[in-house]
């Protein structure tokens, strides 16, 4: 699903990964956990296609992820919320499934069942503006699912939000993995990833330190 093989990543004097190798298997919750600045936001940016690697070798999906139809069976929850505040949630998560080339009875389809997955059908008309900040990360969760991908990127999804909130996104993500989905969930959080993830690897500074499940990290 994922190979990451040696790969280096630097922004002027700051290495953000130094010879990172990874590999996420079909239907498995692989969690990135470390500090700020480990580099798991660079991870998440090269595996969709938004930075190049300076060496090494990246596979997702089986192909490169610089190429727009494979980048399309990708679905991203990136840290930085990427939402149209003075639009309502109804009208972001049907411009991002319209970008994915959802139509017609289909969008409609795929826009509700987005939005109930998310529990935000009640305030889908409201302005996301007005929205707490966990409500908008879960608009955020919605936005990323709309079009069904195949591997699913969570960038410190609950980054900022109430413990209430939390536990929300926290059920959304088992039911995508008790579907069967594949996702990479990057977090700083100990228990995040005990509770979620099937295997962990622990990065710091660009590198991979561990790698293993949970309970072997244990």
């Amino acid at each position: 699903m994922i190979r990451i093989d040696s790969v280096r990543k630097q922004f002027g004097s700051i290495v953000a990964l130094d010879g990172l190798t990874l590999d996420v298997r079909p239907g498995e919750m692989f969690g990135l956990l470390g500090p700020n600045g480990a580099g798991k936001s660079t991870t998440m940016a090269l595996l969709t296609g938004l930075h190049t690697p300076d060496a090494g070798s990246i596979s997702v999906l089986g192909g490169d992820p610089r190429d727009p139809a494979l980048r399309a069976r990708l679905g991203l929850a990136p840290q930085s919320l990427a939402l149209y505040e003075n639009l309502s949630g109804r009208e972001n998560v049907t411009f991002f499934a319209r970008m994915f080339g959802l139509r017609g009875a289909r969008l409609d389809q795929r826009v509700d069942a987005a939005l109930d997955f998310v529990q935000l059908v009640d305030r889908q008309h409201d302005r996301v503006g007005g929205y707490s900040g966990g409500m908008q990360r879960r608009l955020n969760l919605a936005a990323a699912l709309v079009h069904e991908p195949e591997l699913i990127l969570l960038d410190e999804p609950t980054a900022g939000v109430d413990p209430q909130s939390r536990n929300a996104l926290f059920e959304n993500v088992l039911a995508l993995k008790a579907a069967g989905r594949t996702i990479v969930y990057t977090t700083h959080y100990m228990e995040e990833v005990e509770r979620l993830c099937d295997r962990v690897a622990i990065i710091d500074r660009g590198r991979v330190l561990a790698v293993d499940s949970v309970a072997g990290l244990l």
